[in-house]
Order: C-alpha cells, then sequence, then structure tokens
C-alpha cells in the first residue's frame, strides 16, 4: 500500500512525467499559482537527473514565471478577468511590503506559501521599479532552488543510508 502511494507521487504526477521540462513549467507556474516544486525537483533527482540540470531548469522557470506574474499586475486588465479585487488585502501587502522594504519581500517572497505567489503580481500592479524587482525575485528564486536542490541531495542521501 505504501509502494503504491509513492509510486503515485513519483512516477504519475503530471510535471514529473516530463522531466526536466516539466520541472521548469512547474518551477513558472508556481509563480504566480501556488503549485508546489519540491516533490517534482526531489523525484528528478531520486530518478538520477543531475543536480545542476535541475537547478538550472527549477531556476529559470521561476524566474520566467516571475516576469509573468509581475506582466500580469502591470496590465492591470489581464489580472482583473483572472480574479476580483480584494483591496483590503492588496492594501495589508503593499503595506507589509512598505514596512519591511519591496526588495527584501521579493527576496523572500519565493519562501512564503501562497502568499508569496501573489507578491510579484502586486510588484507590477503598483508599478515597481523593474531592475529593482529583477534583481530581488532572480537572486531570491536562486537562492530558493539552490536550497531545494541542495536539501534534496542531502535528504536522498541520509534517507537512503538509514533504510538500507
Amino acid at each position: 500500500m505504501l509502494g503504491d502511494i509513492i509510486h503515485e507521487i513519483f512516477h504519475d504526477a503530471l510535471f514529473i512525467k516530463y522531466g526536466l521540462v516539466g520541472l521548469f513549467f512547474n518551477g513558472m507556474f508556481s509563480s504566480f499559482i501556488p503549485i508546489p516544486t519540491e516533490v517534482t525537483t526531489t523525484t528528478l533527482l531520486l530518478g538520477g537527473a543531475k543536480p545542476f540540470y535541475v537547478f538550472f531548469a527549477l531556476t529559470t522557470g521561476s524566474i520566467i514565471g516571475g516576469y509573468i506574474a509581475y506582466y500580469l499586475g502591470y496590465n492591470g486588465r489581464l489580472i482583473g478577468k483572472f480574479r476580483k479585487s480584494t483591496p483590503k488585502y492588496e492594501q495589508k501587502s503593499v503595506n507589509i511590503m512598505s514596512k519591511y522594504g519591496w526588495g527584501t519581500i521579493i527576496f523572500f517572497s519565493p519562501w512564503i506559501p501562497i502568499i508569496g505567489d501573489i507578491v510579484s503580481i502586486i510588484a507590477g500592479t503598483k508599478k515597481y521599479n523593474i531592475v529593482k524587482y529583477s534583481i530581488a525575485m532572480i537572486a531570491g528564486k536562486a537562492v530558493k532552488a539552490i536550497a531545494i536542490v541542495f536539501f534534496s541531495v542531502h535528504f536522498l542521501h541520509w534517507f537512503f543510508s538509514v533504510f538500507r
């Protein structure tokens, strides 16, 4: 039974079926839709994918997704088609970003589940400086990708050493 569940998670998930290309799209979509990349990353590493290629696919997809999210916010007409505006929460997010600094929040936003996904959209909505946005977003996404790959590799080594 446990074997069937593990097989289902690690072999039949949509993004995993397509390998590094699936991870690229998983990273891209996860920048504006809350889809975790950790399972896909770990599964590809477990399947023998090279850590550098996993890092590269995840980082590239995440960065492109960050720009898509920024553009969705920047072009407000597009975002209005996808969701109803909630000024109360948007203003709360803007207040938090103003208090702690836009760059800091954008850098740490990849680590914040669900809420972090809308930070790039709000930055675009508020027409935040694209150069500052790019620096913070690329750095944040790259650091997160490094951490995911690093900890996945070490977790797998630990896991197999314990259960051999």
